[in-house]
């Protein structure tokens, strides 16, 4: 007799769908050519987001501000400001790559960015069950207290489809979730190409994205120059976003298989023994 797990495998229930081509034949064009992000939906869990901010495009496009009071958490799902700039800069980077996608803003951090760690865990949950495709991650505890429960959200938004892109710790800590495998974990590179990231074959960081000196918008329509895994991170949420803009129903192991495909440090069966970067051989096609 099967188990109720074998069900799926079934004639009944098996399903189907469009599988990833060979490593050797990922490119960007496939990966992404044409995408503007539309049809998905990015959380970005974090100070807020000023949607007036001229960097924002077409604005905000949902909001959810989390507060605990005397008589416990509150949901507020009004527009609201961002208290530091941090959320604004993080949207202006991954709208500056998908300017099509929909950001939702959720509010869990104040004017001195920081948060209480089960109020993000509620931001999370919401954004897990309200249709996200994409969660923006700038953000993370060091606490181990919030370890098991941002492990089962983790979890819960792999087995959805939902990418969960993390920062890493700027400090040499671990950081949750970023160190969670079921997550795309980010860090820092000083390249100033949005759209070239490297791969870490020595994880828990899987990925390092333009981080250093970064333009992004901030508060009262400004912007400011800064550093920081925060910002590394929304240029691989913008990538991803577009590349499930364009092949819709993917997971987050075959997300992971073609950045991993894509980043530039990796050797291309027909590289020479001296691997080039993808930047070198866009420059060797214009010459």
């Amino acid at each position: 007799m099967n188990s109720s797990w074998s069900k799926p495998f079934t004639s009944a229930h098996l399903q189907y769908f469009q599988a990833v081509p060979p490593l050797e034949d990922i490119t960007p064009e496939w990966a992404w050519g044409g995408s503007t992000g539309k049809g998905i939906k990015v959380a970005v869990i974090d100070s807020g987001v000023d949607a007036s901010h001229p960097a924002l495009g077409s604005g905000v496009n949902g909001y959810l501000s989390l507060q605990e009071g005397p008589e416990g958490l509150t949901y507020d799902s009004e527009p609201h400001k961002d208290d530091y700039g941090h959320g604004t800069a993080c949207a202006g980077i991954i709208r500056s790559i998908a300017p099509e996608c929909e950001i939702y803003s959720i509010k869990v951090l104040g004017s001195s960015l920081v948060g209480r760690g089960n109020i993000f865990i509620v931001g999370l949950n919401w954004a897990i069950e309200n249709g996200m495709h994409v969660c923006n991650l700038s953000l993370g505890t060091v606490k181990r207290d919030f370890l098991a429960p941002l492990h089962e959200l983790a979890d819960l938004a792999y087995f959805r489809n939902i990418m969960l892109i993390a920062s890493a710790n700027n400090l040499t800590l671990p950081l949750f979730p970023s160190v969670f495998s079921s997550v795309i974990s980010v860090a820092s590179h000083d390249i100033k190409d949005p759209y070239l990231f490297y791969y870490n074959s020595k994880p828990p960081v899987e990925f390092g994205a333009f981080g250093i000196n970064v333009r992004v918008p901030w508060l009262n329509g400004g912007w400011t120059t800064t550093t920081g895994n925060s910002f590394a991170t929304p240029h691989i949420t913008g990538i991803v976003t577009l590349i499930l803009s364009k092949h819709k129903g993917l997971t987050p192991f075959q997300v992971k298989t073609i950045l991993h495909a894509l980043s530039s440090n990796a050797a291309r069966p027909t590289d020479s023994d001296q691997p080039q970067t993808q930047r070198e051989r866009r420059v060797e096609e214009m010459e």
